[in-house]
């Protein structure tokens, strides 16, 4: 005899906002996976947001790896910042400091998924702002004044502004920016 339920399964549906996969959740319960995105359908149909409960819930990453290698790369951060007050450089004529910059650059990604490692974190924290993209974040707040000055420069009746023979400064500029956002 073949046991009736009443879709959706509530259960079901709250392992899935959990994170468990259909096929953990069908294993659980001793079913077919079939049975149970069905049973997930009609509870998505009736509020989508149990898909993004799910996405959110499932695997966060694991902490990175402490590694001999690791250490000695963030001892020699440590140090590059304590003698010369700069962060390693991608730039450098350097191999070793091109190589720190770039475990710098996956600690930095590490730290924004939630899974820099304790031991990094804590070191790392000796170095204000280690965290942030400098030239990112300069680059975006070159970006968002060159959108204000552009407003304001037509906001006061201009043309739109010219890169080639113009009238001012303030006009080649944003005329050059406007020029490379097209081509971009």
């Amino acid at each position: 005899m073949t046991e009736h339920r009443t879709a959706p399964h509530p259960e079901w549906v709250q392992m899935y906002r959990q994170g468990l996969t259909t096929a953990k959740i069908a294993a659980t319960a001793g079913i077919g996976q079939s049975t149970v995105r069905y049973h997930l359908a009609i509870a998505a149909a009736a509020e989508p947001s149990i898909r993004d409960d799910h996405r959110s819930a499932t695997r966060t990453a694991p902490a990175t790896r402490i590694t001999a290698d690791g250490l000695r790369n963030l001892d020699d951060t440590l140090a590059l910042h304590r003698a010369e007050g700069r962060l390693p450089s991608s730039s450098s004529p350097s191999a070793r400091e091109r190589a720190l910059a770039m475990w710098l650059v996956r600690r930095r990604q590490d730290h924004d998924r939630g899974s820099l490692s304790l031991t990094y974190r804590e070191g790392l924290q000796e170095i204000p702002g280690w965290e942030q993209r400098t030239r990112k974040d300069n680059d975006e707040k070159r970006w968002n004044q060159r959108l204000i000055e552009l407003t304001d420069y037509m906001g006061t009746g201009n043309d739109w502004p010219r890169h080639k023979k113009t009238d001012t400064e303030q006009e080649r500029l944003l005329g050059m920016w406007t020029t490379a956002k097209k081509n971009s």
